[in-house]
């Protein structure tokens, strides 16, 4: 295989893409697998206050399988410039979210379908995230991603108190 077909990818994707199928197709038959969802949804959240979005680009099973395959299918075509305003990702993030949540309310307790609400949101993203990747970039979904969106204000969030702690310390001196 030649340099320019050769499929790219840091290692930290080659070694979490494989999560990709096992949730989304996996999860069909054994929707408990949603579960590994939540893992990486809580897992994410919690190291983005200090690492901002380094989950999309290092982790993200998603991202992973959008760089490493969908980079092979595109068009290459700059997405729309309404996917980079904060309005549209916050209006994304808050359907997402509403959908999500009222979902859990109605499935409370019954553990198989809680499960099976985290694969649905896995392929219901998906089936929007591989054709925007054709049709536009491979990384376009990523610049909507409800997830995404909120890793990014974390990391925002922490980056602002580290520095007041270290203007902080400064004035002390």
């Amino acid at each position: 295989m030649s340099k320019s077909k050769a499929f790219k990818g840091k290692p930290t994707q080659w070694a979490m893409i494989w999560l990709f199928p096992l949730i989304a197709i996996g999860g069909l038959f054994y929707p408990i697998l949603g579960y590994l969802m939540l893992g990486m949804m809580v897992f994410l959240i919690a190291i983005s206050y200090y690492k901002g979005r380094f989950w999309c680009g290092n982790l993200c099973p998603r991202g992973s399988f959008l760089d490493i395959i969908m980079a092979k299918l595109t068009l290459n075509r700059p997405w729309p410039r309404f996917f980079n305003r904060k309005w549209f990702r916050w209006f994304v993030f808050g359907i997402f979210m509403s959908i999500f949540i009222s979902r859990m309310v109605i499935a409370w307790g019954d553990w198989m379908a809680v499960g099976g609400i985290f694969v649905s949101m896995c392929i219901v993203t998906s089936l929007i995230a591989i054709p925007l990747a054709i049709i536009t970039r491979p990384r376009a979904w990523c610049a909507v991603c409800p997830m995404g969106t909120l890793q990014e204000n974390l990391g925002k969030m922490g980056r602002k108190a580290a520095k007041a702690k270290k203007n902080k310390m400064n004035n002390e001196q």
